[in-house]
């Protein structure tokens, strides 16, 4: 193995010379005499224990290199170093491998937010009734299909009666006849509303001759047992209701919809004013969203153009009969003659097939008739639930009943924009 000797120094005549073990220890004495390009902020080098370093020269800073041995056994070589303003080369025999850091940093960062199906495997929503729910039973979700057409179509209703609304909008069902259904679809939507969204919807009796609104949603026994108010209560304190709290003792409740009953007192109930609508429908605006208003028979009552004006849009009851059919065009007509074009343009035309009528009605050219004149046209079919004038509720209701329902629901949510 060679030896080095350190760089000669005056100083050092008559010290002996250390010899290097190495190449190594000859390299790093070398490296420990190279000034840095910042001395001031360079810190010293500490010496193998083994090894004495030699003095650096502030002018010109000299390495120490191995070389051939002499006849004599010594060697010695001086090699002179670049300024100290070159930059630093990396030594030859060192690698320089990115750390873990760096690889992370360098890979794309993966979207949790837009692409969840990188990390997670869609899960197929399971099937109710019929063939593909029997088997997922069976087989305890090991076969899993997925739901079949009509669950799928049945997923949508509620996926649009459910959507989340940023204000508070407004449904007005009128007619120009009574006895065609308007206050049963009325209580059968916001039932069904209530049973979809998230939020609890609010029911308005605004029929100025006596209506049933809150009796077709309770029962007439739990009405008469319970308080009560009305919506003529409800003006009379409307300055004092700050809060949802104080609101509810003016409300009744058939399940999760919210209702302000009707004036019953034939000689008060048509007192209701457009600016009294106003002012209930600012009231209610606050701490509900979605609001249906039982209109009555008519649009010429005193609390008409309230309601029209404050109205999102519309829900025109018909029924199967020429009679009932010339009455929903004459209102869609009389609508857009009166300032409420687009109202009538985006209105749902429902008509309920109350009374079962004849074969010899032409149920089609009804339809016809009326679905050219309005954004959409839905039937109820003929059901005693409806039909029988008392109590309305979901569970007697017959399949075809309900997802009527659920369709005039859906279609009024997809109004609100």
């Amino acid at each position: 193995m060679p030896a080095v000797t350190p760089p000669s120094n005056p100083n050092d005549a008559g010290k002996p010379v250390t010899r290097r073990s190495s190449w190594a220890e000859a390299a790093a004495a070398a490296d420990a005499t190279k000034p840095s390009r910042a001395p001031s902020a360079a810190a010293p080098v500490s010496p193998s224990p083994s090894v004495t370093p030699a003095p650096a020269r502030p002018a010109a800073p000299i390495a120490a290199v191995p070389s051939a041995a002499s006849s004599s056994g010594e060697v010695a070589a001086e090699a002179a170093v670049p300024p100290s303003d070159a930059p630093a080369e990396t030594p030859s025999f060192r690698r320089s491998r990115p750390t873990v850091a760096d690889t992370i940093a360098d890979a794309p960062m993966p979207d949790f937010i837009s692409s969840p199906g990188l990390f997670v495997k869609e899960q197929k929503p399971r099937p109710v009734g019929g063939f593909r729910g029997a088997l997922y039973n069976l087989t305890g979700g090991a076969w899993n299909l997925g739901p079949g057409p009509k669950q799928r179509q049945e997923d949508e209703l509620a996926r649009r009666i459910s959507r989340q609304l940023q204000g508070s909008y407004n449904t007005a069902i009128l007619s120009l006849k009574g006895g065609i259904g308007k206050t049963s679809t009325t209580v059968g939507v916001g039932l069904t509303l209530a049973e979809y969204r998230g939020d609890a919807p609010c029911a308005i009796d605004a029929n100025p001759d006596s209506g049933d609104l809150v009796e077709r949603a309770l029962g007439e026994g739990i009405y008469q047992q319970s308080t009560p108010r009305t919506i003529s209560d409800l003006l009379e304190n409307i300055d004092s209701i700050d809060s949802l709290t104080s609101l509810a003792r003016y409300m009744h409740h058939a399940g999760r919809l919210h209702l302000i009953a009707g004036e019953q007192d034939p000689e008060v109930s048509d007192s209701l004013t457009a600016e009294e609508y106003r002012r209930i429908r600012k009231l209610i605006s606050s701490y509900y969203s979605v609001v249906l208003t039982d209109c009555g028979t008519g649009v010429t009552h005193n609390a008409m153009s309230g309601i029209l004006q404050s109205a999102d849009n519309l829900v025109i009851a018909a029924g199967y009969a020429v009679s009932g059919a010339k009455r929903a065009r004459s209102t869609l007509q009389w609508l857009a003659s009166h300032g409420y074009e687009d109202l009538a343009r985006n209105a749902i035309v429902v008509i309920t097939d109350k009374d079962e009528v004849s074969s010899r009605v032409d149920k089609d050219a009804i339809e016809e008739h009326l679905s050219g004149i309005c954004r959409e046209l839905i039937a109820v079919p003929h059901d005693r639930g409806v039909a029988d004038g008392d109590l309305v509720t979901l569970d007697v209701l017959k399949p075809e009943t309900r997802r009527a329902y659920k369709e005039i629901a859906a279609a009024i949510v997809d109004g609100y924009r």
